[in-house]
């Protein structure tokens, strides 16, 4: 079991980074081209973008809670600690922030609380990636130790 959990962890933190590297990224481009049906169809897209994200997530999460025997010690601790933390301001902030923009821009309302709402979402965005960028990190230190 603890062979395919250190494939599938970094596989599936992998992807996790991947995508909201992708969320990110498609955001600001929708926005910088400034296209409505553009930002429309990439908020759409990263609602059902997130069917891939959770499940990603949450199984980095468990492989690697399983992989320390479900007692995490030094870095495996700190990654467990940053993964709450990404999991609180996924479920607490970006999910919402998600389904509110895809609303929003459904109804073509882009006005100061959408904008607002958009920084929101691209800032705790932009502390997941990096926590889980760090979380890589650690991870990759782990597998040489």
């Amino acid at each position: 079991m603890q062979t395919v959990l250190r494939h599938i962890h970094p596989l599936a933190g992998g992807l996790a980074i991947l995508c909201i590297a992708t969320f990110m990224g498609s955001t600001l481009v929708a926005e910088l081209h400034g296209d409505p049906q553009t930002i429309i169809i990439t908020k759409r897209a990263i609602l059902w973008g997130l069917l891939v994200l959770a499940p990603c997530l949450a199984l980095t999460g468990f492989s690697g809670y399983q992989m320390t025997g479900g007692a995490p010690r030094g870095l495996a601790l700190a990654k467990f600690r940053r993964m709450r933390v990404i999991g609180a301001n996924g479920l607490c902030v970006l999910v919402p922030c998600a389904f509110f923009l895809a609303l929003r821009a459904s109804a073509q309302t882009f006005d100061g609380l959408f904008y607002g709402v958009q920084l929101l979402e691209l800032l705790a965005g932009a502390v997941n990636l990096a926590l889980l960028g760090i979380n890589f990190r650690d991870g990759v230190r782990m597998a040489r130790a």
